[in-house]
């Protein structure tokens, strides 16, 4: 059963102890609380989307004062996700879908987290197919098909992610590729050779020089900052020269 009650005489059996073999995600709430209510539903439909991969375990906090005090609740609708008897992740208080199924990918991932994660490409091409939003799912996908050649599949992937550096920057270099911008042509060569240092280098210097394309280039150069890290000492430093390039 993927949603079932608990009070205090079985949280051990039903809570700690299954959770040794299968996460379990308690919901701590009152018939008196409204967000409870609507936290429910959206609690119930994320476990049920797992299909007993994760078990949700609903405890009624004013029935059961002793579990509520020994867990530490004070505010409620409060959700604890459990593994090998120790809570895991929690949060207090009405959460959307969205942030519903980041908790629960965290315990299980989803299909389409699965199927990222094996990289390949036929299952990244399903990954995209069940979950068209997962540009992280996009991306993948669309690096494999550049590096084989398919840049306008790769760029029909990622035409359109200003929320993903790395993906919007994989469009940018390729859209910079096809207009034949000789310097940035240069930038990447020397970027594929693993010269990373000389190859960001050229691409500010074409940022300085080339109008036309700045906003490319400058896209291409956000997208290996963050994959840097913004801690990187050269991430550091390219975003003070293209500060300077720039304006």
């Amino acid at each position: 059963m993927t949603v079932i009650d608990v009070d205090q005489a079985d949280f051990q059996t039903e809570v700690l102890d299954r959770s040794a073999t299968v996460p379990v995600v308690v919901d701590f709430w009152a018939e008196w609380c409204g967000p409870c209510k609507q936290l429910g539903p959206v609690l119930e439909k994320a476990a049920e989307a797992r299909e007993g991969k994760v078990v949700l375990a609903k405890i009624d906090t004013d029935a059961n004062p002793d579990i509520s005090q020994q867990f530490g609740i004070q505010g409620i609708p409060a959700v604890k996700a459990f593994i090998e008897g120790e809570v895991v992740a929690e949060f207090v208080g009405a959460q959307g879908p969205i942030q519903v199924e980041a908790f629960f990918d965290a315990l299980v991932p989803s299909e389409s987290q699965q199927l990222l994660e094996a990289g390949d490409e036929e299952s990244l091409r399903k990954a995209v197919e069940v979950d068209p939003k997962n540009i992280d799912a996009a991306f993948a996908l669309a690096q494999l098909l550049y590096m084989n050649g398919d840049h306008e599949g790769a760029l029909e992937l990622v035409g359109n992610a200003p929320d993903n550096y790395r993906a919007d920057g994989l469009a940018a270099r390729i859209e910079l590729e096809q207009a034949g911008n000789e310097d940035v042509a240069s930038a990447f060569a020397t970027l594929n050779e693993g010269e990373l240092e000389e190859g960001i280098d050229q691409l500010v210097t074409a940022l300085a020089a080339d109008g036309s394309d700045r906003e490319r280039i400058r896209r291409v150069i956000v997208a290996i900052l963050d994959e840097l890290g913004a801690e990187h000492p050269l991430a550091r430093d390219t975003r003070r020269r293209m500060a300077a390039a720039l304006y």
